[in-house]
């Protein structure tokens, strides 16, 4: 069991344990990491059957080609530093709702047909008048809804009642 917790790097005390300062305070040589985009899961039947807009159900090929990707990292030596996957993660898949993103610092969002995009604020810098926060998302069968909450808020008085009442339906 604690190896399997040590495969993925954790963040304590606004440290990455994988980046230890005495390994990595100082410049040693040069590095490489990798940057994958994209896996789109759906996409290729989309685009395979002409609707983009639909056909996102099927992600088998997709799935084969982000397992090549892994084994072919897993296989480099030396090691990449390490990983990052930008871009669309999913094309789309029926029961979509919502998508949710940050990096606006602030607060917004709007809805297009029946897609909800939700921008959270910052925990960090504030560039609205939201505070300092995060978002609660609870998700049931029939619908998803979202709160922001100041981390004040968050700490002393936790997850407020119809939220955690959402989540104790079965």
């Amino acid at each position: 069991m604690a190896e399997e917790r040590d495969v993925f790097p954790r963040a304590r005390g606004r440290t990455l344990s994988a980046f230890r300062e005495d390994d990595e305070g100082q410049w040693k040589a040069p590095f490489y990491f990798i940057q994958g985009a994209d896996p789109q899961f759906g996409l290729m039947k989309a685009w395979a059957i002409g609707d983009c807009d639909n056909g996102g159900d099927e992600w088998g090929e997709e799935i084969k080609l982000t397992e090549q990707a892994v084994q072919a990292i897993n296989q480099l030596n030396p090691k990449p530093k390490f990983f990052v996957l930008c871009g669309d993660l999913i094309h789309g898949m029926p029961g979509i709702k919502a998508v949710f993103s940050g990096h606006y610092h602030r607060n917004a969002g709007g809805s297009y047909k029946d897609l909800e995009m939700v921008v959270s604020s910052a925990i960090g810098c504030q560039l609205g008048e939201d505070t300092h926060g995060l978002r609660v998302v609870i998700v049931t069968a029939e619908k998803i809804v979202h709160r922001y909450c100041s981390l004040n808020d968050l700490s002393s008085q936790g997850i407020e009642k119809e939220l955690m009442d959402l989540i104790k339906q079965n």
